[in-house]
């Protein structure tokens, strides 16, 4: 029994208790009946036989009415039972909940000493689920682990559909030969099938280790009738829990469709066939810059041509896809949007709608064209592996290069144009290949100089003084290598000069031509410094030197070839050829080995 309903016959002992008071008191009145009797003897008196013959009757009659009392109180009890698995059968617990409230009402109804429940399972195998005992308490298990109960009986009730009862399986003859009845001295068994539609889904079990006769077939029905109650509320609970595992996996993939939806950077956005906006994406109310769902999509895009919108009306009844390409001018500027639109159909490919893809590629088409500019002053590979290209005016430290062929004027005397063409533009490529090579920016052409920047906003570069020292070193080893080639009257030698400064950079130039350059001292003073250099020398600045000094062997100047106002001052040297063991970022040291190995003075 529950403990509630042990509480409930404590504070109200009902008609079973009164019905035993009177029982009492006939008893108490036969007894003093029977004294009285008894003294009357004595005094040579008798009493009356129908007083005695009354009381007898009634004795009986209250005897009968216990017992009908105690079947009706029964009955109550086991109809309270059934009445809780009814409302059992419409609730919304889990297989757990409802397997332990069904055990417990089993022990309550057959006052069983242990009671099981088995379930079959997807390949139908029976399985324990709910042992319990008259405490309420989960029932051991045997020395080699399993339960104590009559397999062989369980297997019968599961295979047949039909209750088992026994009064004393220990000597009934149909399972006195039971290896677990015999070991476990099992005495009363009752057991019934859970039935669903017909169908067998598990087993009741009870039984009593002590006592034969526990179980009346009045128990058989009673437990039978609440196995098919018991049956429902389980397929009731298997029901839920696979309606609410259902439920959270369809939650959980909705959520990663949202986190997906969310996360697409294009703009999603589905229309019906009045172009109301129905599901859309925070991309896409970001690029429009407005709030979609619910609106016409021409309330939310009154910028756009007519062409936008026979578009759509011409997918509105096919089944086509399209792009659009289309330049509106929003409240955020000028803007460059790209539109795949593809009809929504239904299973029956009917229209009931569009799907828009919208992307903003007014980013990537600013870029492209800052590209495209840039492209001019680097080489493609330097593009390449740029991300942040900005051409906007900047002030910083640069290192320049100015190269310069020396006696081009006399030897341009002797060619007729188009050899003269040829053989600068070997010399020329010579100089901007070198530039190149270390990533410097090519400035300019002028007749037959080149000057290079480096550590520009286009290419920064830390070790910018030393990649423009390694320039002029590759470009004297290229000449010397070209030399070898050419004949004695083409020979031209460079004169370099490199001075490191901060300088303005950016472009500059009208509508028709536009460069980008530096200005400032870093140029001006590399053609100063080229002007000092001889034939294959490489003249650097104080400034350029105390940058590399560690990596290159330097000399001294103290001659000034061509004197110029405002120059005065400067100190320079001339590069003689790499230390051994000095370091570079960007060339390796073989190449460096070979270029510090020349002689520049040659």
């Amino acid at each position: 029994m529950t403990t509630e309903l042990k509480t409930q016959q404590l504070e109200n002992p009902g008609a079973i208790e009164i019905v035993r008071q009177m029982k009492r008191k006939v008893n108490d009145a036969t007894q003093l009946l029977r004294a009285q009797a008894d003294l009357l003897r004595q005094r040579g008196m008798a009493l009356s036989p129908d007083a005695l013959d009354a009381l007898r009757n009634l004795k009986t009659r209250v005897e009968t009415l216990e017992k009908v009392v105690g079947d009706v109180s029964t009955e109550l009890r086991s109809l309270r039972a059934l009445a809780r698995t009814t409302a059992l059968v419409n609730s919304a617990k889990s297989t757990d909940e409802v397997l332990n409230q069904v055990m417990d009402t089993v022990i309550e109804l057959t006052r069983a000493e242990r009671g099981y429940i088995m379930l079959k399972d997807a390949q139908g195998e029976l399985q324990f689920r709910v042992a319990r005992g008259l405490t309420q308490e989960d029932v051991g298990e045997d020395s080699q682990g399993g339960k104590i109960v009559s397999l062989s009986i369980v297997r019968q009730v599961a295979n047949t559909g039909e209750s088992v009862l026994t009064d004393n399986a220990s000597s009934d003859s149909s399972y006195s030969n039971n290896a677990s009845i015999v070991n476990f001295q099992l005495r009363s068994i009752l057991a019934v099938p859970l039935k669903l539609r017909e169908q067998v889904i598990g087993v009741v079990y009870c039984d009593n280790r002590f006592m034969t006769a526990l179980f009346k077939p009045s128990d058989e029905e009673l437990l039978t009738a609440f196995a098919n109650q018991a049956s429902v509320a389980l397929e009731n609970a298997r029901l839920f829990e696979a309606t609410q595992q259902r439920l959270a996996e369809v939650t959980a993939i909705r959520d990663r469709m949202d986190n997906i939806f969310t996360s697409i950077d294009s703009g999603i956005i589905t229309l019906n066939l009045d172009r109301q906006v129905i599901v859309c994406n925070n991309a896409a109310e970001r690029i429009i810059g407005t709030d979609l769902i619910g609106k016409r999509l021409e309330d939310c895009l009154p910028q756009m041509t007519s062409s936008f919108w026979a578009t759509l009306d011409l997918l509105s009844g096919s089944i086509a896809a399209r792009t659009v390409e289309c330049q509106p001018d929003t409240a955020h500027g000028m803007r460059y949007w790209h539109f795949n639109i593809s009809p929504l159909l239904m299973g029956d490919r009917q229209i009931i709608g569009l799907a828009l893809v919208l992307d903003d590629l007014t980013d990537q088409k600013a870029r492209q064209s800052q590209l495209d500019e840039v492209q001019r002053y680097l080489p493609a590979d330097l593009v390449n592996k740029s991300h942040d290209l900005d051409t906007g005016a900047q002030e910083r430290e640069i290192t320049a290069i100015f190269s310069d062929v020396r006696g081009f004027t006399t030897f341009s005397e002797k060619l007729q144009p188009q050899e003269l063409m040829t053989v600068i533009n070997k010399y020329l490529s010579l100089a901007s290949d070198a530039i190149n090579f270390v990533e410097g920016v090519v400035d300019k052409y002028m007749g037959d100089a080149v000057t290079g920047l480096f550590n520009t906003q286009l290419n920064p570069q830390e070790d910018h003084a030393a990649r423009a020292v390694q320039a002029a070193l590759q470009l004297i080893s290229d000449l010397k290598a070209q030399h070898e080639v050419l004949a004695e009257d083409e020979r031209l030698y460079y004169g370099i000069g490199i001075h490191t400064a901060v300088s303005v950079l950016g472009i500059v130039g009208g509508k028709s031509r536009k460069e980008f350059t530096a200005m400032g001292d870093a140029s001006d003073v590399a053609k100063y410094l080229q002007e000092q250099a001889g034939r294959g020398e490489i003249i650097i600045s104080d400034a350029t030197y105390q940058l590399v000094k560690d990596q290159y062997e330097c000399e001294l100047q103290t001659e000034v070839k061509r004197p110029k106002p405002g120059y005065e001052n400067i100190v320079f040297y001339r590069v003689i050829k790499r230390k051994k063991g000095g370091t570079s970022a960007f060339i390796d040291k073989e190449l460096l080995d070979l270029l510090g190995d020349l002689n520049l003075e040659n």
